[in-house]
């Protein structure tokens, strides 16, 4: 019984790190956005400002790209690299975060509030290597294989 349930999940790999992917591409899109326009809650930081208002930029283009499926393992990688830099120095002590706790737990129960920073950052890492799952723009862009093996046979002076 588990030997089938296992097949049928993993038949519906693709769809799943798709979906996955969009999720994730939104949820960062929403930070972005409320770091640059203030939208859907908040408000917005002074352009130009430094950190925040390039962290948003980043989070703003990377996550519509994440979430159309463009460029996937480019704005994936860019990503988890803001998300690690974002939990490295906003968040752990031994830098220029706040003295708080070494455990990436909320505030509110003594960590120092960075577990969305390594959620993020994994969960781009995972992207940056999985590639952007079935129903992505980059699925349509990539060739099929059988066209690949026909035009890499006919290029060039020698044929296969």
């Amino acid at each position: 019984m588990t030997n089938n349930l296992d097949a049928r999940l993993a038949s519906y790999s693709s769809p799943f790190l798709s979906i996955f992917r969009i999720v994730f591409g939104l949820l960062f899109t929403l930070h972005g956005s409320m770091k640059l326009f203030g939208w859907p809650l908040g408000q917005s930081v002074p352009i130009g400002t430094w950190p925040a208002w390039w962290a948003g930029l980043i989070e703003c283009v990377a996550g519509l790209l994440i979430t159309l499926g463009l460029f996937t393992h480019i704005a994936a990688f860019i990503s988890s690299g803001e998300m690690a830099v974002a939990y490295f120095w906003m968040s752990w002590p031994p830098l220029e975060g706040p003295p708080a706790s070494f455990w990436p737990l909320p505030q509110q129960v003594g960590g120092n509030g960075g577990e969305i920073a390594i959620m993020f950052c994994f969960a781009f890492l995972l992207l940056a290597g999985m590639g952007a799952g079935v129903w992505s723009i980059d699925a349509r862009r990539r060739p099929t294989a059988a066209a690949t093996t026909a035009s890499r046979r006919s290029v060039g002076r020698f044929r296969r």
